[in-house]
């Protein structure tokens, strides 16, 4: 009896000692982060790929089909005049025959920033500073030959002729808060996803660039503490809703004559999200929306001769989704085009004086990503939902036959990054439970090594009593089937009644509910004692458009009736507690739970928003009037949809948090928000980051957020 007593004890503590706690700390510093490879820059002919080694001191040439080095196109320890360390990234040119390493990286918003460039050609084994100009340099844009380079500085394009060693002002009007050459405003690089509009011709006589003139943009300023005795202030440009726009021109220079010419395209252009040069000749495409962003026309202009034509245009009756021009693509005399007028995204084939030739891709699913076009053998690459709005695989389709090829061979999801042409590809693998795993495929789906299996997470990971992430469907407010995932204690017990946090995102396109890997802090809420639910509601992405469109002009409706819609079923679920629902969102997400308390009749007792829009009107120009057009055309739908005119009917506890420096959605936001609740004698909970932006980045940061996130939660509900 004492051999058995002594066994169990010995089996429990060392089973105890052995058993590992997921923290809240190790989760935001990272140690549950699935670990990818360093970026790959493809070869010109698709053959091999260029990296920095892991301590960015070397750049390595790889041969995609054996894995193996085949050169060392950098050193810093052995580059001539060299007086680098290390680096912090890389630029070659087409040619291959130069490359730019950079340093002092500076963010400047959220994508773009500027550094100190330095210039490496690969054939003299020399490095000289990119430029005398003591200021900082951003967006370097190679000429196709590699001969010379496009850059701006303090919003002035300079160019370099490397044969020359030579370097000169294209524009000299740039200037902080008025003109901008090259390079985009605030709210192109937010919302068009953009922070170079640049291009050289094919033949690289000619430099294309969109010239931004915000003088009369309103301007937003925001306070700096920085533990200064005196606050400093940060001011830029922001168009808010309604608001005025920076005016766009598409401009060309002309290299030898040393002129610029402004293109023909109609004065009332709003937005010019993308330029292009054709592979030949001297034409230049030229993508436009207007205002209401429902028009899309595209020009090809011809950049002497400032003469353009409309090659396409395409209307829609709510909006056109600009991230779609970057799945044009032009080869030979073809392009193609991704459209939605189907009802789903699918893949269009276009010749160059804009006749629709064939529809690649058809069927009830959306295409969410064309990832290469292969010219000679005319094969097109593209990534999607077809299997699942959950998921993700990776196809690619004959042009001339129509034949259609899964390549992906497991379930989850799945993202490829293609070599020049297609000739090979790297994918991305997860699921919920399998962290990510990289691997090398040639263009008929062959894997020909992985890169990256995560074998010691997953070790890692088994160590831990994680919570099953349980994908279901639940009903929307008019009956629809709504995708949503529940994650449960790992001791759950069904006959016990549990409080329920729902976390969302629900803005327009978004998903929440994918079949990935991730371990976040709503894990660790788990182990607290809570149950967690996420639910897709309406206006969501990957289930065709007119389901990702049905909120167009009254945002914060039914993606706030559908979270409510959940919370009463599952408030009807035995193991949960109908009188303890949650809600929790982050920028839109914290907009819907302000929108879910206020129009939920009471179905949540409580409530987190962090860093939310509290009325459109507070908003940039070309995301609201995406979904909502300008106030002055929509006056119903803001004020329906603004938390701020709801205030009064804001039922539950609230806990509001903010960064006080977001450039995004800015605090103000949250100050009129907390105003007019003080004004509706409605008591909540406020807490605020001093300078942190929109994201309040850093493990400390997070940890101290989610603390008192549930510290909140446990303490109201």
């Amino acid at each position: 009896m004492k051999n058995i007593l002594g066994l169990l004890l010995a089996v429990f503590f060392f089973t105890t000692a052995g058993a590992q706690r997921l923290e809240l700390t190790d989760i935001n510093s990272g140690k549950y982060s699935a670990r990818g490879v360093q970026p790959v820059v493809s070869s010109a002919d698709g053959e091999s790929y260029f990296q920095a080694d892991n301590s960015y001191t070397m750049i390595v040439k790889y041969s995609y089909k054996t894995g193996l080095p085949t050169d060392t196109i950098f050193n810093v320890k052995k580059a001539r005049e060299c007086t680098l360390g290390s680096f912090q990234g890389f630029l070659i040119s087409p040619d291959e025959k130069r490359l730019l390493v950079y340093n002092d990286y500076e963010p400047i918003y959220r994508h773009s920033y500027k550094a100190n460039y330095y210039y490496y050609d690969i054939r003299r084994n020399l490095v000289r500073k990119l430029t005398e100009n003591k200021e900082k340099q951003s967006i370097p844009t190679f000429s196709h030959d590699g001969r010379m380079l496009a850059y701006v500085i303090n919003n002035n394009i300079w160019l370099a002729k490397f044969d020359y060693e030579t370097e000169s002002q294209v524009t000299k009007d740039g200037e902080l808060g008025k003109i901008i050459n090259g390079g985009t405003d605030w709210v192109y690089e937010e919302e068009f996803a953009t922070t170079s509009l640049m291009d050289f011709s094919a033949d690289g006589r000619l430099l294309a660039f969109v010239r931004f003139d915000e003088t009369n943009v309103p301007e937003y300023s925001m306070q700096k503490y920085e533990n200064n005795l005196y606050p400093t202030s940060f001011s830029f440009k922001y168009p808010k809703a309604g608001e005025q726009n920076s005016k766009v021109t598409c401009n060309v220079f002309d290299i030898d004559a040393k002129t610029i010419r402004k293109m023909n395209i109609p004065e009332n252009t709003e937005y010019i999200p993308r330029v292009q040069f054709l592979p030949k000749g001297d034409e230049l495409a030229i993508m436009t929306l207007n205002r209401e962003q429902n028009k899309f026309d595209m020009y090809l202009a011809n950049g002497r001769s400032e003469v353009s034509r409309s090659i396409l245009h395409e209307e829609n009756s709510r909006y056109i989704d600009s991230g779609l021009f970057d799945y044009i693509r032009f080869f030979g005399d073809q392009f193609t085009y991704v459209s939605e007028k189907d009802g789903y995204a699918h893949i269009y084939l276009y010749n160059n004086t804009g006749v629709m030739q064939k529809q690649l891709t058809s069927g009830s699913y959306d295409v969410t990503g064309l990832l290469a076009v292969d010219p000679v053998s005319k094969t097109v690459f593209y990534e999607a939902a077809e299997e699942s709005p959950l998921r993700r695989a990776v196809y690619k389709v004959d042009i001339v036959k129509g034949l259609k090829t899964k390549l992906s061979t497991k379930q989850g999801t799945n993202s490829a990054t293609f070599s020049n042409n297609g000739k090979y590809y790297i994918n991305s693998y997860t699921n919920t439970s399998t962290p990510r795993i990289v691997t090398v495929h040639d263009a008929t789906g062959k894997e020909l090594r992985v890169l990256e299996n995560n074998a010691k997470l997953q070790s890692s990971l088994a160590g831990l009593n994680l919570p099953v992430k349980e994908f279901i469907t639940v009903k929307s407010a008019d009956g629809r089937d709504l995708n949503a995932y529940m994650m449960k204690p790992a001791n759950f017990n069904p006959s016990q009644k549990y409080p329920l946090v729902m976390v969302q995102y629900s803005g327009p396109d978004s998903q929440e509910v994918k079949d990935r890997y991730g371990i976040d802090w709503t894990d660790y809420l788990t182990t607290q004692g809570f149950i967690v639910a996420c639910v897709d509601g309406r206006g969501t992405g990957a289930r065709g458009e007119d389901f990702r469109k049905c909120t167009y002009m009254n945002l914060g409706i039914y993606e706030s009736d559908d979270q409510a819609a959940a919370a009463k079923h599952f408030a009807s679920l035995p193991y949960i507690d109908g009188g303890k629902i949650a809600i929790w969102g982050w920028s839109y997400g914290g907009y819907n739970v302000l929108m879910s308390m206020s129009r939920g009749n009471g179905v949540f007792k409580a409530g987190v928003a962090i860093a939310p829009v509290t009325d459109w009107r507070f908003y940039d120009t070309v995301y609201a009037e995406r979904f909502m057009r300008a106030p002055q055309q929509n006056a119903d739908g803001y004020q329906a949809g603004s938390p701020i005119l709801l205030a009064s009917k804001l039922q539950g506890s609230l806990l509001l948090i903010h960064g006080s420096a977001d450039d995004n959605v800015h605090f103000q936001n949250t100050m009129d928000y907390a105003a007019a609740l003080i004004k509706a004698n409605k008591q909540f909970d406020m807490f605020v980051f001093t300078d942190k932006d929109h994201s309040i980045r850093g493990a400390a940061n997070r940890t101290y957020l989610y603390e008192k996130v549930i510290k909140f939660l446990k303490t109201n509900m």
